[in-house]
């Protein structure tokens, strides 16, 4: 008898997603209701009769399904005669390829995306085709394995994470040259430390499954590095020419709210109602036949109009090609007079992948905005902010803890209590994302107090102002968090200071919590991690440090001495200034110490500027992140 088919990661990571997308509360369930939904979420074609009968079967045993239960169903639903609609949607991918090995979490077999494979390498070894330090490994073949054996020392990954948020990682802190089985190690704790401080999901990726080149953790990662880099750019805050793609009827908020995904989609289609061109809905199946892509590419072309950019006529006559493929190649050929061919292989632009044409869109944009900003205008200027630093350090904290839906934007500037509910314009105004993180730091959400989306048009700011009230209630009753003077409404409307308040005493208590998890429970407080640091520099011979305020911390030695106390040897202090320094020479040691501090292990989400700064909270995190590390002597 053949095998059932698999469902593959790939796969079953898009089944997980959709299943996240009906189960807002997050409690693991859905209820049989919900069940039409979640075919839809999931893009599945399964007839309607089906479903009832699934339903039916479901009702005699319980009233609710678990994700492993929707994954079986669907398992079942791959090899079965009445659903040859379904099967052909689910199994519409090609170019996945088997590895060795089973999740144990779900008895599927891993597998890889030959697509991804090849699109990431071509996109590395152009990025990195100059850097001295990756010749040993470039350029890559794309169509081997090449890919999931240079990453295994751990350089690759580090520059990669460079390119999409420079300056994240210290050069000096990467080892380069005669590596050991120890020097690699460490590279690998440094990268991913490294990615998880820009807001990439790494749980359950550890060195070890990087050194072994498992591939769909490789590309998994790699994904999201990559993504970060090429939607750094597309921000209001940073790219004002953005507002041109306001509507009617819109206000400056509006476009604020909207992710870099849709972004992207209200940024094509601009250009393509420029053109005279139908709209599209998405980067998968709308854009298969190459001819939005055509029209895209010819308007944002350069035309000559500004000084010194050449004009780049785009030869639109292969739109007229019988076949997709064909047509898709000849698109191809003029996105690579542009210099934007990269991510897509004609088959994945006629088969619609939606994650390697969303990075072709996304690395067209940055390379051809195209893009205008309007003058005379009655727009409020100073509304457009960028995010603070300690936004920043929060909003990669919350990503990196796979909360759902990813947060792009965290609070508005100036943003005041209002008798109007208006509508915020960041992403944890409806305060789901909050109730992720109480669960992270060990406080229950009743899960039935809480509104789920879609909210209705009508009622959507009173739903998500509740739940902003109950996120408030559950810091102050079960969370013991001072938030004086904060409500919910300072949440939905997305009062900077007040919101970051509440943020930062869940980072606190979620740092701590680890520190007790080491510390068999013991209660940690600011006094413990400052008494276990300065033991451990005496222990070592090092100065001590008064509290998190300590003016030498803005030099970054003690932190580095706490390192070397820790890993004894493992700082170059030939590397450093450490008398009368410049502010300069501050930040270097600053960039030096925070990788370091990745490096040997601690999981540190800080910035250099905040040790130069001596910011106390984030100080507070830098310490109790190596005694994390310390404590596990690891």
């Amino acid at each position: 008898m053949a095998a059932s088919p698999q469902i593959s990661p790939e796969e079953l990571e898009e089944l997980r997603e959709a299943f996240a997308k009906i189960d807002v509360d997050n409690n693991g369930f859905i209820s049989k209701d919900e069940l039409t939904e979640l075919f839809k979420a999931a893009n599945l074609a399964l007839p309607g009769y089906r479903i009832r009968e699934i339903v039916q079967e479901l009702t005699k045993t319980s009233s609710q399904l678990t994700f492993e239960e929707f994954t079986q169903i669907v398992h079942g639903l791959k090899s079965s005669e009445v659903a040859k609609t379904f099967r052909k949607a689910i199994n519409k991918k090609e170019g996945i390829c088997s590895v060795a090995g089973t999740s144990e979490q779900s008895g599927t077999q891993h597998s890889y995306s030959e697509e991804e494979n090849v699109a990431f390498v071509n996109w590395i070894n152009k990025a990195l085709e100059k850097d001295p330090d990756c010749q040993h490994v470039l350029p890559m073949d794309p169509n081997s394995n090449d890919l999931f054996t240079a990453v295994g020392d751990g350089i690759v990954l580090c520059k990669m994470i460079n390119l999409s948020v420079p300056d994240t990682i210290d050069e000096r802190t990467i080892n380069k040259k005669k590596l050991t089985p120890f020097t690699i190690q460490e590279n690998l704790n440094l990268a991913l430390n490294s990615a998880s401080a820009i807001g990439c999901h790494v749980v359950n990726i550890g060195a070890e499954d990087l050194k072994e080149g498992r591939q769909h953790l490789v590309l998994g990662l790699l994904w999201q590095v990559i993504k970060i880099g090429l939607f750094a750019d597309i921000e209001l805050s940073k790219n004002e020419a953005l507002i041109a793609l306001l509507r009617d009827g819109e206000s400056l908020e509006d476009l604020m709210k909207l992710s870099p995904e849709e972004l992207l989609l209200r940024w094509a289609n601009y250009h393509l109602e420029e053109a005279g061109c139908g709209k599209i809905n998405n980067f998968s199946s709308e854009i298969k036949d190459s001819k939005a892509y055509y029209n895209l590419l010819n308007q944002v072309a350069p035309k000559g109009d500004e000084e010194g950019i050449p004009p780049i006529a785009i030869d639109m006559s292969g739109i007229r090609e019988k076949e997709d493929l064909k047509r898709a190649e000849c698109m191809l050929d003029q996105a690579d007079r542009l210099g934007c061919r990269q991510f897509v292989m004609p088959a994945d632009v006629v088969r619609g992948n939606p994650k390697l044409n969303l990075a072709f869109v996304a690395n067209l944009f940055n390379k051809y905005p195209a893009l205008k900003k309007p003058e005379n205008q009655d727009i409020d200027w100073s509304s457009i902010e960028g995010e603070t630093r300690e936004e920043r350090t929060f909003r990669n904290w919350m990503n990196s803890l796979g909360v759902n839906p990813r947060v792009n934007h965290l609070t508005r500037k100036n943003a005041r209590r209002s008798s109007s509910l208006v509508s915020s314009i960041r992403d944890i105004d409806d305060a789901l994302v909050i109730f992720q993180l109480y669960e992270k730091i060990k406080v229950p959400v009743d899960w039935d107090k809480v509104n789920k989306p879609p909210y209705s048009k009508l009622g959507s700011n009173m739903k998500k102002l509740e739940n902003c009230n109950y996120a408030v209630e559950l810091g102050k009753k079960e969370a013991k968090f001072s938030l004086v003077g904060i409500a919910g409404q300072d949440l939905h409307a997305g009062n900077r200071t007040l919101t970051l308040a509440l943020l930062w005493q869940l980072m606190r208590r979620y740092t701590l919590n680890i520190l007790e998890d080491l510390g068999d429970g013991q209660k940690v407080t600011d006094d413990t991690i400052v008494g276990w640091v300065n033991d451990t520099l005496t222990e070592a011979g090092k100065p001590t440090i008064s509290s998190f305020k300590d003016g030498s911390i803005s030099t970054s030695m003690p932190v580095l001495d706490l390192i070397d106390a820790i890993q004894s040897g493992s700082i170059r202090y030939d590397l450093l200034k450490t008398e009368d320094l410049t502010e300069e020479e501050k930040l270097n040691n600053a960039k030096y110490a925070i990788s370091m501090a990745r490096k040997i292990g601690a999981r540190v989400y800080a910035l250099p500027e905040d040790l130069v700064e001596v910011k106390p909270k984030m100080v507070m995190t830098v310490f109790a992140c190596l005694m994390a590390r310390g404590m596990k002597r690891i």
